[in-house]
């Protein structure tokens, strides 16, 4: 074979590869599934990540409040640097089981880009919730008394900030951490971009890391109803519990955000594209006049 021969088998290999098609979407009631091993492994994968990133960030936060020497405590970079290296680890671990949600906004907005059925959701939100909950519970068990001296690593909105600044923050946030999901997992991409290898992980714990930077002052970042949510039950306070709203709001409508724009302006030009109805676009106009009258 000549040269010219193997430079053309490879250009239109890599037009082939240009040429990828996604998946279909998912059927939303996936009932077989239900009958498959595969399916509960990555539920107890999504249950035991979830308690593991709780119990590392929650025990990370409380041992920096604790540190009576300001110089010995890791500060706001040393808790965003454990977050995002946690989820960076835990992501990587799970990624081939369940997908490395470890987050119900995560899910959402998956779900909305019909990337898993309504029952996986569904399933994949319990279990996270659950094992955030077991997360924190290990904390308080091992440090009780660190643990509700220092907060008990619950969100909570910084009384400097209005709760429609923390929404936002939240909102934002997670467009950033969702929608980073999407671009380091398109499989469009990889196809098409195989000469440049993207380990998933690296990218998604990087945007869980900037994010913390940015918010830990505003919310003490949720971006995780999961998280929030586990930290709020386990230590019980007023407070956590009245702010704990926009740590659900925010983060879903931030994924909602997310994967509409992902999948219908950013790949608006792809054939297989999902498309708008033009009734469904003046549907989500008026809902937004609505909102921004009230």
């Amino acid at each position: 074979m000549t040269s010219q021969e193997v430079a053309a088998k490879e250009e239109g290999a890599s037009g082939a590869a240009k040429d990828y098609r996604d998946p279909p979407p998912v059927p939303l009631i996936d009932l077989p599934e239900l009958g498959q091993w595969s399916f509960y492994r990555a539920i107890i994968a999504e249950f035991i990540a979830t308690l593991l990133f709780l119990y590392i960030t929650v025990l990370t936060i409380i041992g920096h409040n604790s540190q009576p020497d300001p110089c010995a405590r890791v500060g706001l970079l040393g808790i965003a640097w454990a977050v995002g290296g946690m989820i960076f680890v835990l992501v990587y671990c799970t990624a081939g089981i369940s997908g490395g949600h470890i987050n119900p906004a995560v899910t959402f907005g998956l779900f909305l880009a019909r990337k898993v059925s309504l029952i996986r959701a569904v399933t994949y939100m319990v279990a996270q919730c659950l094992g955030a909950i077991c997360g924190v519970a290990l904390v308080k068990a091992f440090q009780e008394s660190y643990y509700t001296r220092y907060g008990g690593g619950a969100n909570t909105i910084n009384p400097a900030y209005s709760t429609g600044t923390g929404l936002g923050a939240e909102i934002i946030g997670t467009f950033v951490l969702v929608y980073t999901v999407f671009s380091a997992t398109d499989p469009k991409r990889n196809a098409r971009d195989s000469h440049v290898p993207v380990l998933a992980p690296l990218p998604i714990g990087f945007a869980v890391f900037i994010v913390h930077l940015a918010t830990i002052p505003i919310t003490g970042t949720g971006i995780n109803p999961a998280r929030s949510f586990g930290a709020a039950v386990i230590f019980n306070e007023e407070k956590p519990w009245d702010d704990h709203g926009i740590f659900w709001a925010g983060p879903f409508a931030g994924a909602a955000a997310a994967a509409f724009f992902h999948h219908y302006v950013k790949k608006a030009g792809a054939a297989n594209a999902p498309r708008f109805s033009k009734k469904c676009v003046e549907g989500i106009i008026d809902l937004v006049s609505d909102w921004v009258q009230c």
